[in-house]
């Protein structure tokens, strides 16, 4: 499949709704060694869009752990649950952030978060570090964590 163009200004409008925020574990792009790409919610292959309300901005970690995946299983369930939609989605509805884990609150939260590897060592240990720096969580990632 053939990557979308998209233009620099669309990638400006995104970043900008987001505040330079990943949209899925709310890092800000400047504290993370690789930057945010945008990331198609729903993957082409699955049907989505290049328009806005199909793009968030996420992190390299999260943008290549998620790849072109919707959801996953549940396995105390064994139910297919979606991802987090930041298009449809309020993050501190699904999670919360609790020392330096990002603790799933739903199922949608539960895939996401194991799925997307927000709890791997390598990023608590990043999120501890921009903690100890207080730059983590970043102003604007409050008001998404319901904390304002």
């Amino acid at each position: 499949m053939e990557r979308p163009y998209l233009s620099q200004d669309l990638r400006r409008q995104v970043a900008t709704r987001a505040n330079n925020l990943c949209e899925y574990c709310l890092i800000h792009e400047n504290d993370t060694a690789f930057g945010c790409a945008v990331d198609h919610i729903i993957s082409l292959k699955h049907g989505g869009t290049s328009e806005a309300d199909n793009l968030a901005y996420a992190c390299v970690f999260c943008n290549r752990f998620k790849g072109s995946d919707i959801g996953s299983i549940v396995w105390e369930t064994q139910e297919f649950t979606r991802f987090y939609n930041p298009r449809r989605d309020r993050w501190a509805d699904h999670f919360q952030l609790q020392a330096t884990i990002l603790h799933p609150l739903t199922a949608i939260g539960n895939v996401t978060s194991r799925i997307l590897g927000f709890n791997d060592g390598d990023r608590v240990l990043e999120r501890q570090i921009l903690i100890a720096q207080n730059k983590y969580p970043y102003p604007a990632a409050l008001g998404r964590m319901g904390r304002s």
